[in-house]
């Protein structure tokens, strides 16, 4: 795989180390901080495998290949929360957390490897909420934000006023819950954490880049959350007769239909079991039969 470099945007005294297309997946985009006492560097990307810059530290949103391609030209100490620790501590454990069949488990554990360059760091430390990292005149803290992955985490940046958000990315795409460790109500807690934090600056990990002002943010946030609502409706509309879990899955809530892959199927099952949770939670989705779920 092409690793081009990242170009850089100032942002008080944040650089946004902007990835190869805007971000794009596999690309993404890296945060740089300089404090008087230590550099730290926020999610080193596929961006950074050719040229990285220096830093004291390193601290990992979350555990997902895009995010830590370049750590492997960091020999600085490394945190991620703890509930993404196993995943970065060992590939093995990282491939095993998409909750593929096993076959297609092997497949992404070499891709990991090859294509992104990652290795086994048994020496990556923990964090929790609220953890302060200072570096010298700037702080960087944890702001635990779940549900794309149990640990994903963003990093208010002060006195700056910046708020690193990863993976909450405001694309079209939607908010993705599909993995072994996600959670759909978790996802719409960490979205409603971000409303309630005042920034200057918000950033996030792929192509919507940096948005000032609360109230910008605020209406990218909710075109975000419309993804799920219509994910919701369009699940409603289906169930206008009994349907398993599998023909929600081939009906398709996340990928257009022309999107293959091996992990399709997987993610489709996993997103439609959570949308079909909440809708019987709220009394608008019953189950008629074993397995098979309709409009009540």
């Amino acid at each position: 795989m092409l690793t081009p470099g990242y170009t850089e945007a100032e942002y008080g005294g944040v650089t946004v180390l902007v990835g190869a297309e805007r971000g794009a997946y596999p690309y993404a985009n890296s945060v740089l901080v300089r404090g008087t006492a230590e550099t730290l560097v926020i999610d080193p990307s596929l961006s950074l495998v050719a040229s990285a810059p220096p830093a004291d530290l390193v601290l990992v949103s979350h555990a997902h290949e895009d995010h830590v391609a370049g750590l492997g030209r960091y020999d600085v100490p490394v945190h991620t929360h703890e509930k993404d620790l196993a995943a970065l501590r060992s590939r093995k454990a990282m491939a095993a957390d998409y909750g593929f069949p096993p076959d297609v488990t092997e497949q992404t554990e070499t891709t990991l490897r090859d294509w992104f360059h990652v290795h086994d760091r048994p020496d990556t430390a923990g964090f929790t909420d609220g953890t302060v990292f200072d570096l010298g005149g700037r702080t960087a803290t944890v702001v635990h934000l779940p549900g794309h992955t149990a640990g994903h985490s963003g990093f208010l940046i002060e006195p700056d006023g910046f708020l690193f958000i990863a993976d909450i990315d405001l694309t079209s795409f939607g908010p993705f819950y599909g993995d072994v460790g996600s959670s759909l109500p978790d996802f719409e807690a960490s979205m409603r954490r971000c409303r309630e934090i005042d920034a200057r600056w918000y950033g996030t990990a792929h192509q919507k880049g940096v948005i000032e002002d609360a109230t910008e943010f605020g209406r990218r946030l909710d075109a975000f959350v419309g993804v799920v609502e219509k994910r919701d409706a369009t699940l409603l509309t289906y169930l206008g007769k009994p349907r398993t879990v599998e023909e929600i899955a081939k009906r398709r809530l996340v990928y257009r239909p022309h999107v293959e892959g091996p992990h399709v199927r997987s993610v489709e099952r996993r997103t439609a079991a959570q949308h079909l949770n909440r809708l019987v939670g709220r009394g608008l989705v019953t189950e008629v039969e074993e397995g098979r779920f309709r409009v009540t």
